[in-house]
């Protein structure tokens, strides 16, 4: 999931939590007739090889394994956990709970950094952050619901189709995720994830007419998306990006997963009875509804990325003309509290020995030492933000 790491780390960390999956839902299957005919199979139905899915899974690991390699917290940070792994060794538990790197790293390594994005034109965040993580929790969630969701679709509707939803679901994340929460940085495939689980629902809708015992299939996933979405309002969650990656693939959904109506693919397929039988009436290939739903969802895409990169690059944060839009993303009650996006300046006093800092906060007292051979102004200002928040 999107997860915003806690205050010491400052990471919106997509997905350190369990996620409720629909691991027992198999999406309907279509009726016998829209499948195969004469027993031949039909190729609008044919099953593909899932291995784009399983790559992105590969490519997340070792992007993580690279992002540990390039951290090497015993050679720039104080306190690391399990030094027994080297410069592969985590973070504190103070500095990161799910066990990774620095925020100082992921920055470096591409995390979504909204001021970057606006004042330097770091576009490419928007992408490249979905390839990282906060921490091995935040990876084995969301390699767990990408493989669990993202294999059967692939094997549904193949590679290309499958690939550009991800890519482009959490594409949506972020932009949606970045135009409400812009102090601190973002990593995370859970926008992509959301967009896997948005493509199932609304192809369950646009193909209606294949599939039998679907009402059964679409109230159990909207329980599934319901929950997981309300898990969002726990706080350090990033629930902007679920929400941006699940109206993503949810609208295209409707544009690359639309399959033909079954009477057409069996008058297509369907052998004749005789040379002299008369020809029937010709079906059409979709329904209109689904035509319908295909122009109205590309529209609703097209304008949405545009208005939104339009409105993040001019440095628009969406909280300023919506106050309730927060509640979306926290839900504060007696027993957690919100205001972790609220930025306080942070001053520091630092003492120097050799390649040892001892850093204190003015504003709340905590000193913290800290092991900084390649010491800079920015990794100096970043530490001290640290241990202020």
């Amino acid at each position: 999931m999107e997860e915003e790491a806690p205050p010491s780390l400052s990471v919106n960390s997509r997905r350190s939590r369990t996620m409720v999956l629909p691991v027992e839902i198999d999406p309907p299957m279509p009726s016998k007739e829209a499948v195969t005919v004469e027993n031949k199979e039909v190729k609008h139905f044919m099953k593909w090889v899932s291995w784009l899915i399983p790559t992105f899974v590969i490519a997340n690991v070792f992007v993580f394994i690279i992002t540990m390699y390039v951290n090497n917290c015993p050679k720039n940070s104080y306190s690391c956990i399990a030094r027994f792994l080297g410069r592969f060794c985590f973070q504190s538990l103070d500095e990161n709970p799910l066990l990774g790197p620095s925020r100082f790293t992921l920055d470096k390594m591409g995390a979504l950094d909204v001021q970057k994005v606006v004042y330097r034109k770091q576009v490419w965040r928007l992408i490249t952050c979905i390839w990282l993580h906060g921490g091995v929790f935040h990876l084995l969630a969301n390699m767990f619901g990408i493989i669990i969701i993202g294999v059967r679709l692939e094997q549904e509707f193949g590679f290309v189709l499958i690939g550009l939803l991800y890519v482009i679901s959490g594409f949506g994340g972020s932009l949606v995720s970045s135009l409400f929460i812009q102090q601190n940085i973002a990593v995370g495939a859970s926008g992509a994830l959301f967009g896997l689980l948005g493509g199932m629902l609304s192809e369950l809708i646009t193909n209606w007419s294949i599939y039998d015992k679907k009402i059964g299939a679409v109230l159990t996933l909207v329980f599934v998306i319901v929950i997981n979405l309300a898990m969002g309002l726990l706080p350090h969650v990033d629930n902007f990006a679920h929400i941006g990656g699940f109206l993503s693939g949810f609208l295209l959904g409707f544009v690359f997963l639309i399959r033909p109506q079954s009477a057409w693919v069996k008058q297509q397929y369907a052998l004749s009875s005789s040379a002299n039988s008369p020809l029937s009436i010709k079906k059409p290939k979709f329904k209109k509804y689904q035509c319908c739903l295909w122009v109205l969802s590309l529209l609703l895409l097209i304008v949405g990325f545009t208005l939104g990169l339009v409105a993040l690059l001019r440095g628009v944060n969406v909280n300023d003309h919506c106050s309730w839009c927060k509640y979306l993303s926290c839900l504060p009650i007696s027993k957690w509290h919100c205001d972790t996006q609220i930025k306080k300046a942070a001053f520091c006093t630092v003492e120097e020995t050799g390649s040892e800092l001892n850093m204190t906060c003015l504003t709340n007292g905590i000193s913290k030492p800290f092991y900084l051979p390649d010491q800079t102004y920015d990794r100096i200002a970043e530490l001290c933000k640290q241990i202020c928040q």
